[in-house]
């Protein structure tokens, strides 16, 4: 896949099909958007071209917006490099970019620099200064300046139509299993393993804390049953890990700390990646840190059961 910041480099784009959309967490619904694309790409002779952002636009339009997402940019680019699409386009969504009328952004972007052709359009997406037209307007505006413009359906599963707002409501509920089937895959945090207050070695579960990206949606606090990888590596090892304010030991900022089962070794400084399997209970405020150890041995009970399910 090629990654073009149009603006900033200067390559002719080759007549393509295309989408564009903000795609965070290039999920099931996305996928299923961009086979359809590729598909018609390859018999029209034409590149597949996803347009996106790295930043998400209400960012620029609301200055004290705070996105909670599934994915970063680097982490979508990634995502979208394994769907086989021959371009990814990223916009620098800007405020003179915002005050573009659906009209002038279809013939000065979509037209003008990026060549599109064809333009699938998700079920549900406007853009456009205020996002103020929409599907028949833009088929409209398409036809006068030589794109075909076409609705995507909506990706359905057990009756809810995917979207990203919808898997962020899972994992706020902390419903991991179904936000999976949603994205395709298991959720994920990456991020630093920074020193703690070691608390959990003390129990006889030492962990790791790791620190992520400020723009990544938490899942809802409570323990779960996780797979851990060290950045770059493809060794996936069970663990469990607990989101929360760690109400035991009276302290209330949130943490997020990884148990590898069966692992010795230091990891501080190192890159860990953890992918949620399935959440195990609630956090809850116990009488003692020595009910607590006992839950958590309950706790690595399940998981090494789970693992042995699989």
């Amino acid at each position: 896949m090629l990654t073009i910041y149009p603006g900033k480099e200067i390559r002719a784009m080759k007549p393509c099909v295309a989408t564009i959309g903000f795609f965070d967490g290039v999920h099931r619904g996305h996928r299923f958007l961009i086979e359809r694309l590729k598909e018609d790409a390859e018999r029209e002779g034409l590149e597949s071209t996803v347009i996106t952002f790295e930043k998400h636009p209400r960012q620029v339009l609301q200055a004290d917006y705070q996105p909670k997402l599934l994915t970063t940019f680097e982490e979508k680019r990634q995502l979208l490099s394994r769907t086989g699409v021959d371009n990814c386009a990223v916009l620098q969504f800007d405020r003179q970019m915002a005050q573009l009328t659906a009209r002038e952004f279809m013939e000065r972007v979509l037209s003008g620099l990026l060549n599109v052709k064809k333009l699938y359009i998700g079920y549900d997406h406007r853009f456009g200064h205020n996002r103020e037209e929409g599907f028949e307007d833009y088929v409209r505006y398409g036809r006068e300046l030589g794109i075909e413009v076409i609705r995507n359906t909506a990706f359905e599963l057990e009756g809810v139509n995917v979207s990203s707002s919808v898997i962020r409501s899972f994992l706020l509920e902390g419903e991991v299993a179904m936000a999976a089937r949603c994205l395709g895959y298991p959720y994920f945090l990456s991020g630093k393993v920074m020193p703690g207050v070691q608390e959990g070695r003390k129990l006889g579960f030492p962990t790791a804390n790791i620190e992520v990206p400020v723009e990544k949606l938490i899942p809802a606090s409570g323990a779960y049953a996780v797979d851990a990888r060290m950045k770059d590596t493809v060794t996936m090892m069970p663990a469990m890990m607990n989101i929360g304010t760690r109400p035991t030991f009276g302290e209330n900022n949130q943490t997020l700390e990884v148990h590898i089962l069966d692992f010795e070794g230091d990891i501080y400084g190192k890159e860990l990646l953890v992918a949620f399997e399935h959440r195990l209970r609630g956090e809850r405020k116990f009488k003692s840190a020595e009910d607590l150890a006992s839950q958590l041995r309950k706790d690595a009970e399940r998981v090494r059961e789970m693992i042995s399910e699989k």
